[in-house]
């Protein structure tokens, strides 16, 4: 039995990149398919592209920062195909990395509205449909290996990559009582254009022009990253492999074993952590109530 078969997935930031390669992995599924996103002329492109291949799919360009705009995808969506049973909240930016002191004010407004509140913003409009048929659904959000530990120099997009993934925890509990499946989306680097998120960067984020000098490291911040994501995993496999998790219900979905070490690393230090505290004469009156648990 095909779980997917005739049911509609929204997916922002789904003109390239991680959101079109989960686009087409749910429409090789048989899902209805609306992809939204900022660059009307990508979302164009991708459009014909997933109909080329026989997906049912509607686009609808929104700047995921706008309730409105999300409201208006919702509507277009039902009007389209009646009802709403996936959101994977894919659309995010990442800004030119820096030191505490040299990131501006406009910087972290940008990214944290763009990667956390339009997270927030699409659990806001696409929840109540996805509740109101009562048939279950889905929702993934993109986080990032960012999300599970913390990336030098990169501090707004690791804080709020570190938010998404703790929402996410806790919508898992909140909806699973309403068989809606979350899921939290955690790659390293992907073969897509997140270096180049300035491109899409909306007048009301924009900052007065740097100094020579700022411009000349953000050059070189970039030129970084370029390799980086350059050398990373192609974004088609991501797009299965988020399919595959689906299917075992996972809710962590990673895509690079290889950082595994790393979180184990972050785990024995939080353990160590809660071994020096158990030892601390200051709380050792403090009575254990035990972990609470709200599963």
């Amino acid at each position: 039995m095909n779980i997917y078969q005739g049911k509609t997935a929204v997916i922002s930031g789904g003109a390239e990149g991680i959101g079109y390669s989960i686009a087409e992995a749910l429409g090789n599924q048989g899902m209805n398919l609306v992809i939204a996103d900022i660059d009307e002329q990508k979302l164009l492109e991708a459009e014909s592209k997933l109909k080329e291949k026989g997906y049912k799919v509607l686009s609808s360009k929104m700047d995921v920062t706008d309730p409105a705009q999300w409201k208006n995808t919702a509507n277009q969506t039902i009007e389209r195909f009646g009802k709403i049973h996936m959101v994977v909240n894919n659309a995010g930016v990442a800004s030119a990395p820096g030191p505490i002191e040299k990131t501006n004010a406009a910087d972290w407004r940008w990214v944290v509205d763009v990667n956390l509140m339009g997270v927030i913003y699409g659990a806001e409009a696409m929840i109540p449909h996805i509740k109101e048929h009562g048939e279950g659904g889905w929702m993934i959000n993109t986080a990032s290996m960012a999300g599970m530990h913390g990336v030098p120099y990169a501090g707004a997009y690791t804080a709020t990559k570190v938010a998404v993934v703790g929402m996410s925890e806790s919508w898992e509990v909140e909806l699973a009582k309403h068989d809606i499946h979350v899921s939290v989306l955690c790659p390293a680097f992907v073969q897509t254009r997140i270096h180049l998120s300035g491109r899409n960067r909306q007048d009301d984020y924009q900052d007065k022009k740097p100094e020579k000098s700022e411009q000349d490291n953000a050059k070189k911040s970039k030129n970084t990253a370029k390799e980086l994501v350059e050398n990373g995993i192609a974004p088609e496999i991501v797009g299965e492999r988020v399919v595959e998790a689906l299917n075992a219900k996972e809710f962590y979905i990673f895509t690079h074993p290889s950082h595994r070490e790393n979180l184990a690393m972050r785990a024995a230090r939080i353990d160590k952590a809660f071994a020096n505290a158990a030892s601390s004469p200051l709380l050792k009156d403090i009575e254990d109530q035990g972990p609470i648990d709200f599963m």
